[in-house]
């Protein structure tokens, strides 16, 4: 009898596993290879930012240097990436979006690096735009604060190309995006001011 129960107990966990690993492959949202990444030789995650990207030092009107971006295992579903880079220590006008330096969007998710050095209005590795920044430019706006802030640069999946025009803000980028994100990476640089 105890032998029995014993049997009948192994044989419920058996297919409770069996079960389990069945459901597991059915589901649409389990991951499959590696996730989405975005690196960049120009700084380590975490590490500081150069000074050759900043905008400190830069003659009036001169527009900052951006750093190139490495993008590795974009998902199946993906057909544009998006790249946003924000100042976590910065609120303007006491907001809940934080300082905007970089939006690109529409960038084709057969590209695998973002150049280093776009000026402004210039094109994303191919058809991709650039949005505006904080000061309501069309390209990146390097870092420069007195004390040290951390820069997040955001990369996006999304299933579909965007329907927006060069110059678009981050708010309407954010809401274009909604319900469209199939994949996200980060990498994060510091910048204090010497």
């Amino acid at each position: 009898m105890q032998f029995t129960a014993v049997r009948s107990f192994a044989l419920v966990a058996i297919f409770m596993v069996a079960g389990a690993g069945s459901a597991a492959a059915q589901q649409p949202n389990a991951p499959a290879g590696p996730p989405l990444s975005l690196t960049s030789s120009a700084f380590s995650d975490g590490g500081e930012i150069p000074m050759k990207y900043s905008s400190c030092n830069l003659p009036q009107g001169a527009s900052s240097f951006p750093p190139a971006f490495q993008i590795a295992n974009p998902p199946k579903a993906a057909v544009v990436f998006v790249l946003i880079m924000h100042d976590l220590e910065f609120n303007p006008q006491k907001g809940a979006l934080d300082n905007t330096h970089w939006t690109a969007y529409n960038i084709p998710a057969t590209a695998t690096e973002i150049p280093e050095g776009l000026v402004v209005d210039a094109p994303v590795a191919g058809s991709g735009v650039q949005g505006k920044n904080t000061r309501g430019v069309n390209a990146y706006l390097g870092p420069c604060v007195a004390r040290t802030h951390h820069y997040v640069f955001e990369l996006f999946a999304l299933d579909q190309k965007l329907d927006l025009p060069a110059g678009a803000s981050r708010t309407d980028l954010l809401k274009a995006m909604d319900g469209h994100v199939v994949g996200k990476s980060a990498y994060v640089g510091v910048f204090p001011r010497p």
